[in-house]
């Protein structure tokens, strides 16, 4: 059986258009589907009352003008974080998004979602995706998802959820393992994600010749990555979608 009929686009905004707006939140995939981005990048994990929101981090700090980790946090007391300050004031009283309103914008927006299942230090990744991924399938069409993990058992857990035909699972890798190729064939995966700078053009080659597609993390620069397209990168996830749009559309102008 083959996978989903995913159209991939040639960039998927990293946590939201993340240059833009403050990571992760609702108003960061609203300015992605602005500039014209058809995918987001997203991290989803639980609070520790077992709430699913989307978030990158273990803690609060970066992000927020709180403290704490999640794991020792409720929906309740999210709610009164400001998860948008720390970027601009222009963002003033944006809130941690929960994975239910994160959906829900989705679906309005008609976006397809690579969503991470961010296993942190000390969390449980089997409880995660058993929370998390009901939800999920239920909300999104299969062509607009691609579930990714660095974790080998929550991608594992996950793909007991759907087989490969209804779920497109990514493998994220920082530097390409040798057993790559076994870690993806062991959960029927879709798509490998790999650290783009220490990606080398045989590994790329190998992973597209044994038909995977390549999506690539986190390229910011367009110039510095130019020449990997042509190693048969499917999709850059990038923070500068907006930026890297202009410069291709350039590329395309200059070659006709």
């Amino acid at each position: 059986m083959t996978h989903p009929a995913i159209a991939l686009p040639s960039l998927i905004a990293h946590r939201g258009y993340s240059a833009a707006a403050p990571e992760n939140t609702l108003a960061a995939v609203r300015a992605a589907h602005e500039a014209g981005a058809q995918w987001v990048e997203l991290d989803v994990q639980l609070l520790g009352d077992g709430t699913p929101v989307i978030w990158h981090d273990a803690d609060v700090a970066r992000c927020s003008d709180g403290r704490g980790g999640l794991d020792k946090l409720t929906w309740a007391q999210v709610q009164s974080l400001d998860a948008g300050s720390w970027f601009s004031d222009a963002f003033a009283g944006e809130k941690m998004a929960s994975l239910e309103a994160m959906l829900a914008l989705l679906n309005e927006l008609e976006m397809g979602v690579n969503l991470e299942i961010k296993v942190n230090k000390g969390r449980d990744s089997i409880t995660l995706v058993n929370r998390v991924m009901p939800e999920v399938l239920d909300a999104l069409p299969a062509e607009r998802l691609i579930i990714s993990s660095f974790d080998p058992a929550a991608l594992h857990r996950c793909r007991t959820f759907a087989p490969k035909e209804e779920l497109a699972l990514g493998v994220l890798f920082g530097s390409t393992p040798k057993d790559w190729r076994a870690q993806c064939e062991a959960v029927d995966a879709f798509s490998i994600h790999p650290h783009w700078p220490r990606l080398k053009r045989p590994q790329a080659d190998a992973m597209h010749e044994a038909g995977y597609q390549l999506l690539c993390y986190t390229a910011n620069d367009p110039g510095a990555f130019n020449s990997r397209w042509a190693w048969g990168i499917a999709s850059a996830i990038t923070d500068e979608p907006a930026i890297f749009q202009r410069f291709l559309d350039n590329q395309r102008l200059a070659t006709h």
